[in-house]
């Protein structure tokens, strides 16, 4: 049942909800409940607390715990073999395909480090070569622990992430939220699902969902780089794990309080500085950009959100294109991405465990704690820019620091800095995000310098 043309056509005119039947709600309605029930509504487990398509992701995992890294591992062989063809051969089969040209026609940059991702998740399932990549806290940690929850995470979000894109669900939170997103952090209001989404969920959704609205034509390249570096927040399930391990149970509402202020801090100033503010105002080159409309002022936000959600849900009348849209993600996804996180996730891990690269780059940071009154600033100071490479490196290492205070500063930090090179860093590189490895180390050092002082002013308030 499609929407009325002549609502269609006027709807900037006048907005009349009573001209929608209960069929037309209804597709609005129910997949979004579905999406918001499946993506941000909280649940426990034995493990914690998580969210349905985790918990799904997880038992998906449990099922299938022999097979996935094994299944990993070859088809990121089979990513970078057809890589490699594609931009030798040039078949037409690909080149006149525009799904496989996308895919596997990639830069020469790209080729490698799938070829180096392949061989880092070969060597580490079928324990061949150097021990320090394939050991259980570098490559085998990646292939082991993380690849197979972002394969079966990707599986499902590529097929119910349309129940959030596609049913209206943005297009009301677009317009409930415009007057605060936009003045504040310089983003459209529909922005604020991603972050909602990354907040209960994982930050792995909310550059997907990120990611999909840039190649949609939804966001500007300055919007997209904004969001996925600056909401795409760890899940609150995250911070957890990270305030047990570093023993401070008893503080966790201050710990995750210091969090939302330190984070809401560095999400207002991001997107006001470099390199975030120098990203042009431009839409994703293939995509035509739509650009967010204005609420007339005759309508309230709610009503033009509700009309706007209708409208776009009642576009989704073919199922099949919508499930084979989701099929397309979800082998993208597992082919174009997968095998960047493998390779400079397990660099990254490499650097942290095996050299003082980033004991090295931690020193200049001695002075500014012990500036701040941090205790025993020497032994903290390496895990602020080791976070960098995985962010649970730094809890792992601040654990055994004796001062209360300083585990607090560390556990903080480390959630707030948000961009790391073992999950985030690799799905950003490996994404169509306008963001680049420059880009990625400069945007962690200045949430570093944003967020380290009011963190620690916190932390001398508490303690």
């Amino acid at each position: 049942m499609s929407l009325p043309a002549n609502e269609i056509a006027s709807k900037n005119k006048t907005i009349s909800l009573k001209s929608y039947s209960i069929v037309h709600y209804l597709k609005f309605i129910i997949p979004s409940l579905i999406g918001i029930y499946l993506f941000m509504v909280p649940m426990k487990t034995e493990e914690g607390v998580t969210i349905p398509v985790a918990f799904l992701a997880n038992a998906i995992n449990g099922l299938l715990v022999d097979y996935v890294p094994p299944v990993a591992a070859w088809l990121m062989i089979l990513s970078v073999s057809v890589s490699i063809i594609a931009k030798m051969f040039k078949p037409d089969f690909i080149m006149k395909n525009s799904f496989l040209h996308t895919v596997f026609h990639v830069s020469n940059t790209w080729v490698i480090i799938r070829l180096l991702g392949a061989i880092f998740a070969f060597m580490a399932v079928y324990q061949i070569g150097p021990e320090w990549i394939r050991s259980e806290s570098t490559g085998g940690m990646l292939v082991y622990d993380l690849i197979p929850i972002l394969i079966t995470t990707f599986l499902l979000a590529g097929f119910f992430l349309p129940l959030l894109l596609d049913f209206g669900l943005l297009e009301l939170f677009g317009a409930l939220l415009a007057k605060v997103m936009r003045p504040v952090f310089k983003i459209p209001g529909r922005s604020s699902l991603d972050c909602l989404a990354s907040w209960v969920g994982d930050g792995t959704i909310g550059v997907l969902l990120t990611s999909k609205q840039y190649e949609g034509g939804f966001y500007t390249k300055r919007e997209a780089a904004v969001i996925a570096t600056t909401f795409s927040v760890v899940s609150i399930t995250f911070t957890i794990v990270v305030n047990q391990y570093l023993h401070l149970e008893d503080y966790f509402l201050e710990y995750y309080a210091t969090i939302v202020v330190a984070g809401l801090a560095a999400a207002i100033i991001m997107p006001r500085i470099p390199p975030l503010s120098r990203k042009p105002d431009t839409g994703y080159e293939h995509t035509e950009l739509k650009v967010e409309e204005g609420i007339p002022a005759n309508v309230t936000p709610l009503k033009w959100g509700i009309s706007e959600a209708v409208l776009q849900a009642n576009k989704n009348n073919n199922v099949s294109s919508i499930v084979k849209e989701g099929f397309r993600n979800v082998i993208e996804m597992w082919l174009g991405v997968i095998p960047v996180v493998m390779a400079i996730g397990t660099v990254g891990v490499v650097i942290a465990e095996y050299t003082p690269v980033f004991k090295y780059l931690g020193m200049p940071f001695i002075p500014i704690l012990s500036a701040l009154q941090v205790p025993e600033a020497a032994a903290a100071s390496q895990t602020m820019i080791i976070g960098f490479a995985d962010m649970f490196l730094p809890a792992i290492i601040g654990s055994g620091i004796e001062s209360e205070m300083t585990r607090f500063v560390i556990g903080c930090v480390s959630v707030t800095q948000l961009v790391y090179l073992s999950e985030m860093g690799g799905l950003l590189l490996g994404s169509k995000l306008p963001v680049n490895l420059k880009d990625l180390i400069l945007i962690f050092l200045l949430r570093t310098a944003i967020t380290l002082p009011i963190v620690v002013l916190i932390a001398h308030w508490i303690f």
